[in-house]
């Protein structure tokens, strides 16, 4: 993933995370090869079972955000949001050694609704938003810790009961501190229209920029020391973080 590269929505904020492109891994050793390069444990899917998983770099930073889906012993499905299909494929190849296995862009998705909590519409950018889920190129980059997109993200990308993955260290040394990361991605909510690339502050100090926004509602990873509840400004505008919301169609 190659730097911050902000996702700007239109007047409707409606982007599409629904649209999806696929690749397919296919062949004798695609679990073995899946399972010590994903977050997600790979040998507990069934027959046509979907997963929501993460690829990592050997550091633990984020490369990818991803579905993966059996469709046979032999053979799994991958989708991942429309544009960023290049890192997740290169990524999957660069590490495809002595491995009895194919991995190779298909022009379909998995067949299923794109399921989260809150998540009733996966075009809609303010319910995104609002139920704090983090998009690639946006809240997500090569920056980015698993942890820091918070304990609904790693509860449903990571699996701790699996064997070791590429970039598990420092996943699990997070989750073991109670999971204490520098950059938390929080949720803001104003009184007034806020927009990608602004400066949030807290008091006099900048302790962060917005990386998606819809109107009175965004997306920030903050400095840690800044609390839900907390009242902070977005370009000179009134702001405060907020939880997540349970349901994607409040606010």
């Amino acid at each position: 993933m190659s730097g911050p590269e902000r996702a700007s929505a239109d007047p409707e904020g409606r982007q599409g995370i629904g649209i999806r492109e696929g690749i397919a891994v296919e062949g004798p050793d695609a679990e073995r090869f899946l399972q010590g390069q994903i977050s997600q444990d790979v040998e507990a899917l069934t027959e046509g079972s979907v997963a929501w998983s993460l690829i990592l770099q050997p550091t633990g930073r984020l490369v990818s955000l991803f579905r993966i889906q059996q469709q046979g012993p032999e053979r799994y499905l991958l989708d991942v949001e429309a544009g960023h299909r290049d890192e997740l494929l290169n990524r999957l190849q660069r590490f495809l050694l002595r491995t009895n296995a194919t991995i190779a862009p298909v022009e379909y998705a998995i067949d299923a609704p794109l399921a989260w909590p809150g998540l009733t519409d996966p075009n809609d950018e303010r319910q995104r938003i609002l139920i704090g889920f983090p998009r690639l190129g946006a809240e997500l980059t090569d920056e980015t810790i698993p942890g820091e997109a918070g304990p609904t993200f790693v509860e449903h990308t990571v699996s701790f009961t699996k064997g070791c993955y590429t970039g598990q260290e420092l996943v699990a040394r997070i989750e073991s501190r109670g999971g204490n990361v520098p950059r938390p991605i929080r949720v803001l909510t104003s009184d007034e229209e806020m927009s990608i690339g602004a400066e949030v502050r807290w008091g006099d100090e900048v302790v962060g920029t917005v990386t998606s926004a819809v109107g009175s509602v965004a997306l920030a990873p903050l400095a840690r020391r800044v609390e839900v509840g907390q009242p902070a400004t977005v370009d000179g505008v009134r702001a405060v973080v907020v939880e997540p919301a349970t349901n994607g169609a409040a606010g």
